[in-house]
């Protein structure tokens, strides 16, 4: 295994990964895509989801800091969606150390979702920044 996938397999040993239907299925949950716009453009984003760019995703996300997005608290169910469910597994772990503890991220990423035709959006939404 190269240092790569050794370093993602031990972020992934800390989530409990979600399937598109399982994400679907939760009845308060923040979807959070951090896609770089390109991608939300040309494909389009989950329904209801927030953007917020990858950047900035910690202190929008920190339970308890001063820039965090409203609406959220430490124990909302939080799910990251990349393009494939890579990097997002990598930022729903840091998101957990920061004390959400209900991070974690969409196996498959937005591919996996659309390819379930579950709800989605017209691309190309402002970044919370």
């Amino acid at each position: 295994m190269s240092n790569v996938d050794t370093y993602l397999a031990e972020a992934r040993s800390e989530l409990k990964r979600l399937t598109p239907l399982e994400v679907l299925g939760l009845p308060e949950v923040l979807v959070v895509d951090i896609r770089p716009h390109h991608n939300r453009l040309a494909e389009g984003e989950i329904e209801n989801s927030v953007v917020v760019e990858r950047i900035v995703l910690e202190w929008r996300l920190d339970p308890t800091g001063e820039w965090r997005l409203p609406g959220f608290t430490a124990e909302t169910p939080v799910v990251v969606v990349c393009n494939e469910g890579y990097s997002s597994s990598l930022a729903a772990r840091d998101l957990k150390r920061l004390g959400l503890e209900n991070a974690t991220d969409l196996v498959g990423g937005y591919r996996a979702w659309r390819a379930e035709g579950l709800p989605i959006r017209e691309g190309g939404s402002q970044a919370v920044v």
